[in-house]
């Protein structure tokens, strides 16, 4: 290991961020989209030691302990099939997911919050069916008013979304960087165009 790379390694704590491994299910998908399903370096490492998983791409850049030196993973396949969920938690996250991270109001994507259609003021709860993500500005125009007495209307009203749909519109936001080891592996199942 040059001193360099070394150098980076101890005094540059956003280095050890640089090596992330994509994390695939037994079946060679990732256990999640969005946000993808990626390990800190030393987890995978961890993980291989601990017989976990299988490596599948590493990088060029190693790590070395006192009488082992490893190429650090880039890509990991665990060994046990890990069963997706079904059930899509109710969180903040997933809401905007949902709505792909747009104002159902206008369909601005800035200064994102969320809104209840009908208000609690009015007997509007906390559910998939009655909240949707809306910009500051919308969310102030509505307020505690209905839809007709704002004068608003939906882009599409809010249902409860299924987990392959919130998989599916996750795959369309690829985080910032996508190590070119991760590409088969993320795209591989999607429909090819005619």
């Amino acid at each position: 290991m040059d001193g360099d790379f070394r150098h980076s390694f101890v005094h540059e704590p956003a280095a050890l961020k640089r090596y992330p491994a994509l994390v695939l299910n037994a079946d060679y998908r990732p256990l999640s989209y969005f946000p993808l399903s990626l390990w800190p370096w030393q987890e995978a490492i961890k993980a291989v030691w601990l017989d976990r998983v299988d490596i599948v791409a590493e990088y060029d850049a190693t790590v070395r302990s006192q009488r082992v030196e490893l190429r650090i993973p880039s890509v990991v396949v665990l060994k046990d099939y890990v069963k997706p969920r079904k059930r899509v938690a109710f969180t903040r996250f997933n809401l905007f997911l949902r709505d792909e991270f747009a104002c159902q109001y206008c369909g601005s994507k800035q200064d994102l919050t969320f809104d209840h259609v009908v208000p609690r003021a009015l007997g509007g709860i906390t559910s998939w069916q009655n909240v949707v993500a809306a910009c500051a500005c919308c969310n102030l125009k509505k307020g505690a008013k209905t839809l007709q007495a704002a004068g608003m209307t939906l882009r599409r009203p809010p249902r409860r979304p299924a987990a392959q749909e919130l998989i599916d519109i996750g795959r369309r936001f690829p985080p910032n960087h996508l190590h070119e080891s991760w590409t088969d592996f993320l795209y591989w199942d999607t429909e090819l165009e005619a």
